[in-house]
């Protein structure tokens, strides 16, 4: 299908902003006349311009948008935010059809965008590639309406259940390949924030930066809950914003706040609380075994990737257990599988 086509088109495009675009959503979108494409864009960065105002600058011949068909992921917004109103600039330059895969789910859109192109005569098609476009932009739609980052998380574990040794100190067993460590840093380039507790702080030093890839650190999140954690841990070092949990208040250093929360209640909402209050809209899980089970079992999660290594290694600090109703695909990458979990909604 013809529509089908363009759709998938505008997907791809939009996959470009993904670690950039974020708080917005990723959006792309093709300019098609006569059956020829003749502008593509995408949304770049947040702050910058939106995928449709890429399209129609990237159009050579102007004098043809009078007689095209735009094809866009989501509906183009209709308020002032960081940039101009999209549908203002579809219907000023006389663009007579408009092809939508989704509607906004952010409450100043939520189809204003449409109704203002139909005000203004423009034929609009909602709902084309509906459920993959809604996918493209599952991080926004759950920020937006579960009022909470999109969660992911993520370990690797032995062949025989294991995710390390039982140390109180020393070096942590490498279960992962550097290429497969690459795609960790991957991982972390595509969150807004990234959260450890306090023994694998403690015990594995990291630095929970991006190293091994291109782009930004999350903002480092730690659960410290009595202050027991050394200032000379790499989280400290000041070089990423790190947010620390804990129960006393305390003097923040530079690039290290400290804030206070009620451990007498469940402290997971508590955390997502904060975090949505600070627009991150998602965050990656890494570690230890303890805290990454708390979220398995408050089903406080959206996807998992887990890690299967070769090794075994006969005892240890046991890997967490999904539930049995979670389903998994099998993924291959370099060697490795990895079992990428999706939850039950």
């Amino acid at each position: 299908m013809e529509e089908e086509k363009y759709m998938r088109r505008c997907i791809q495009l939009a996959q470009n902003g993904f670690c950039n675009a974020a708080p917005n959503p990723m959006v792309g979108a093709v300019i098609v006349c006569d059956g020829k494409i003749i502008g593509e864009g995408y949304h770049v960065r947040c702050g910058e311009a939106h995928a449709e105002v890429n399209a129609i600058r990237s159009v050579k011949d102007t004098s043809l948008l009078k007689r095209s068909t735009i094809y866009v992921s989501l509906e183009p917004c209709s308020h002032h935010g960081k940039t101009p109103p999209c549908a203002d600039l579809i219907i000023e330059k006389q663009i007579p059809r408009i092809v939508i895969g989704c509607q906004d789910p952010f409450s100043k859109v939520a189809g204003r965008g449409i109704q203002k192109l139909k005000d203004a005569g423009r034929e609009v098609t909602v709902g084309v590639l509906e459920n993959e476009c809604r996918h493209l932009i599952r991080r926004f739609i759950t920020f937006h309406t579960l009022r909470r980052p999109y969660i992911t998380l993520k370990w690797a574990e032995s062949a025989d259940g294991f995710i390390d040794l039982h140390r109180n100190g020393g070096s942590p067993v490498i279960l992962s390949t550097p290429l497969t460590s690459m795609m960790v840093h991957k991982k972390r380039a595509e969150h807004a924030a990234i959260l450890v507790g306090t023994r694998t702080a403690e015990l594995d030093n990291p630095s929970l930066n991006v190293r091994n890839w291109y782009g930004r650190s999350p903002v480092r999140l730690v659960i410290d809950r009595r202050l027991s954690l050394s200032p000379t841990l790499h989280l400290f070092d000041g070089n990423v914003p790190t947010l620390v949990f804990t129960e006393h208040p305390h003097n923040s250093l530079p690039g290290v706040e400290y804030l206070p929360i009620n451990f007498g209640q469940d402290i997971l909402p508590q955390i997502m609380q904060v975090l949505y209050e600070r627009n991150l809209q998602s965050l990656l899980v890494e570690g230890g075994s303890t805290l990454l089970q708390s979220f398995i079992d408050a089903s406080l999660w959206d996807e998992a990737f887990v890690e299967e290594s070769p090794i075994h290694l006969a005892s240890g600090v046991n890997a967490p257990k999904m539930n049995d109703k979670n389903s998994y695909v099998n993924e291959q990458y370099f060697g490795r599988s990895i079992r990428h979990y999706t939850a039950t909604k």
